[in-house]
């Protein structure tokens, strides 16, 4: 019985403080708002998500998310690769790269307010190359794409520690062998350290795409609010507006549980594709 009483306490808190409030929050998603308040709807919260516009902009950013999710892996990835290398300045680069992670994401959207800005420095250098002013934050074609490589320059640091700790696991034996073999850079990435971290790949992609889907609440209230016409809205934020401004938490919880299926597949499934390319290698 040792296990399990010293396993109790994490279930514990995990099944009240996790479980019960989430099956909580999906029995609410089937009350309804305004008048109807605490009455059972069924499942009217969700054909009325399924209706909103806005709702359906917050789910196909969810997609966009999705399909960066390789660029917004790959790049502390890479990083960490070179750091691990040795290449010259190396302790200084780790420095750097965790930096923007110890800012708060207001701070964060407040300085890029500041430089992407029609009038801003980031426009007034691409000027002296002969580009044009970019509306980088006023543009709904580009818009989320933006706020998206704010997000990811601001929170890369901590995937990248995880890599170096991934890092520590593996057998340098391994590297010195494609080097002796004259591998190259890309050859070793391939063969080599992609096998090698497979399950720090699985970790990162999947807390990578769970933060995306939940934390750029922050940066898309400073720099965007949702904005323009709606072209940046997250389920997340869309969840915020309907609690706090429209005052409908059923259909708010609606969009929670919603929200939290989206992790829970889109999770499961690069955790299955991970893992049989990680054999196929």
């Amino acid at each position: 019985m040792a296990p399990y009483v010293l396993l109790a306490p994490a279930i514990l808190i995990i099944l009240v403080l996790r479980l019960y409030p989430l099956l909580l929050g999906v029995n609410f998603s089937l009350t309804g708002d305004g008048e109807r308040d605490g009455q059972a709807v069924g499942l009217d919260n969700y054909t009325e998500l399924l209706k909103d516009p806005v709702f359906r902009t917050a789910l196909e950013n969810v997609g966009l998310l999705v399909l960066l999710l390789p660029v917004a892996v790959a790049i502390p990835g890479l990083l960490a690769t070179f750091i691990h290398l040795r290449v010259p300045g190396h302790r200084f680069y780790r420095g750097v790269y965790f930096f923007p992670a110890v800012l708060s994401p207001v701070i964060v959207g407040a300085i890029f307010n500041l430089l992407l800005a029609v009038d801003g420095p980031v426009n007034s250098a691409l000027g002296h190359v002969g580009i044009g002013p970019v509306d980088w934050l006023g543009d709904p074609d580009i818009a989320m794409f933006t706020v998206v490589g704010v997000h990811v320059w601001a929170t890369f640091g901590m995937a990248l520690v995880v890599f170096l700790a991934g890092f520590s696991t593996l057998d340098p034996s391994l590297l010195d062998a494609a080097r002796v073999d004259g591998a190259s850079l890309p050859q070793v990435i391939r063969h080599v350290i992609v096998p090698g971290l497979s399950r720090t790949i699985q970790f990162v992609v999947v807390t990578t795409m769970i933060g995306m889907l939940t934390s750029m609440f922050g940066l898309l209230y400073v720099m965007t609010s949702g904005g323009p016409e709606g072209s940046t809205y997250l389920p997340e934020y869309y969840i915020w507006i309907q609690q706090g401004q429209m005052n409908r938490p059923a259909l708010a919880s609606a969009a929670s549980t919603v929200l939290f299926l989206i992790m829970l597949v889109v999770g499961l499934a690069q955790i299955a594709l991970l893992r049989r390319s990680g054999r196929e290698s």
